[in-house]
């Protein structure tokens, strides 16, 4: 007994095949649903130490210091808070915009303001990374 599928034979299949559309839509729903909390959930930290591993230093890294009396030192020479971006911009004045890299350290006592107000000058003076240095978690060590 043969079954009627409703199709003479000879002619072409039309019909687009989704069983593989839906597979790979599927498998993407559930990347995103595993991705989403991971990515608009915050880490919850004290501040200005951090859990993460010491970054890799490049040849002659570019240190700025606030200290607790807000005094700016750029790598271990004092400056006036006013010249910090005349004194980068002629540091980096011939290097590659890849090479322009700059670590702050701030003692967590100084006032946010004045650490945000540092990082602007900074990156006025066309630093393109800027890192923070920051202590280890006690966990962490």
């Amino acid at each position: 007994m043969a079954m009627d599928t409703g199709r003479r034979s000879g002619t072409a299949l039309s019909e687009i095949n989704v069983t593989p559309l839906v597979d790979v839509m599927l498998v993407l729903l559930v990347i995103f649903m595993v991705t989403a909390p991971l990515v608009t959930q915050g880490v919850e930290v004290r501040l200005p130490t951090a859990g993460a591993p010491p970054l890799e230093e490049r040849r002659d890294p570019v240190v700025v210091t606030i200290t607790k009396d807000r005094k700016v030192y750029l790598n271990k020479t004092e400056i006036r808070p006013a010249d910090l971006r005349a004194r980068i911009d002629g540091i980096f004045r011939n290097r590659a915009e890849s090479d322009r890299e700059v670590y702050l350290r701030a003692d967590a006592d100084v006032p946010y303001g004045v650490v945000v107000r540092a990082m602007a000058e900074i990156k006025r003076a066309g630093v393109g990374k800027l890192g923070m240095v920051t202590e280890p978690l006690e966990e962490a060590r």
